[in-house]
């Protein structure tokens, strides 16, 4: 019979990574402290966790003590909505350091409950953040005494420079797709010439996908595999169909201020220039609802408040980083169950 995950001798195992993770917090935190940012909490029950297909949240029903009340409510899939609402009411740099919670997602580098670090600076645009990023991973391994960040088979020294790619170059590269001729002028996603597009490279799609559908297939098959070796690296400037809550480029709506950083070939982390047109978004909104029913027969309300609270929002950049996964690239551990205290057990 397996051994619980309490086990002394499976604890053991698993210690020295936990010790690192724990150490790589701290180190965050004081990153934060001395760029005079203030750690906030926001709750983990919202009246949206946010609309993305690709993200299930858990549901949850709110009851008031004397059954007065009952509502619907879900847990968060990141805390953006609250902190964008605090940055409304006058802050200016905030972090958070949270569990957030995605429904259908378990494996080696996913689990329904996880630790997401989010932080935002009024003012800034999405320089600022990949900025803070790149200081970040070597504050963190500098203080866990680790030159190099591993994952799998391929590991970086932790001086590397870091290299930007934008996503425009990346699918002209690695998949010899011309992708910004997928996306019209006003930055919406054609997708019967995506699908043709991407069918004719050999990628399957079917005649019904979404224009994210066949973006995120491609990524998966032929670009994220590209950014396994070398330094790491900086994907910018994503098409705006996938830029839900960023802002698009003045100078050209095909593409959004977003960018990923990929380490070894593991997406880290995920962050853009806020949008704060409230009618814009509103438009997304609805489009990913749409979409969302489609697939799933109902989707998530939209979060009126936000909407109201992006009228007073200053222009602003944010950055979401996955806490679990910096640690193992710390660690070097191939399963993120490796570096939790405690692993969630579907059985």
């Amino acid at each position: 019979m397996q051994r619980p995950w309490w086990d002394r001798s499976v604890y053991a195992r698993r210690k020295p990574n936990l010790k690192i993770r724990a150490q790589a917090i701290s180190a965050i935190r004081q990153y934060f402290n001395d760029q005079g940012f203030l750690e906030v909490e926001t709750p983990a029950i919202q009246v949206s966790p946010g609309i993305d297909g690709h993200i299930q949240p858990f549901d949850v029903s709110l009851e008031g003590p004397f059954d007065e009340c009952k509502v619907q409510r879900y847990l968060h899939t990141s805390p953006e909505f609250s902190m964008k609402k605090l940055l409304a009411a006058g802050e200016e740099k905030i972090f958070q350091i949270c569990h957030v919670f995605r429904n259908k997602e378990s494996g080696r580098l996913h689990t329904p409950e996880f630790t997401m670090l989010e932080w935002y600076r009024a003012g800034e645009n999405y320089e600022a953040i990949i900025d803070d990023v790149v200081k970040l991973v070597s504050c963190a391994a500098s203080a866990t005494e680790q030159s190099y960040l591993r994952h799998n088979s391929f590991k970086t020294e932790v001086s590397k420079n870091w290299i930007k790619l934008t996503v425009a170059d990346a699918f002209q590269q690695f998949a010899n797709i011309d992708l910004l001729s997928q996306v019209d002028e006003n930055g919406f996603g054609l997708s019967e010439k995506f699908i043709a597009t991407a069918r004719a490279i050999g990628i399957p799609c079917k005649a019904d996908d979404q224009w994210d559908d066949v973006f995120h297939r491609v990524m998966m098959t032929r670009i994220e595999p590209e950014m396994s070796s070398g330094a790491p690296v900086l994907l910018i400037d994503f098409p705006s169909p996938v830029g839900a809550l960023a802002r698009n480029k003045r100078a050209n709506p095909r593409v959004c201020e977003r960018v990923e950083a990929y380490v070894c070939g593991l997406e880290l982390a995920n962050g853009f220039s806020e949008l704060t047109d409230a009618k814009e978004q509103r438009r997304r909104f609805e489009r990913d609802q749409a979409a969302f029913t489609c697939l799933y027969g109902t989707a998530p309300p939209i979060d009126e408040d936000f909407l109201n609270a992006l009228v007073e929002m200053p222009e602003s950049a944010g950055m979401a980083l996955g806490i679990d996964r910096l640690a193992m690239l710390l660690t070097g551990a191939d399963n993120i169950g490796d570096v939790l205290w405690s692993p969630i057990l579907l059985e």
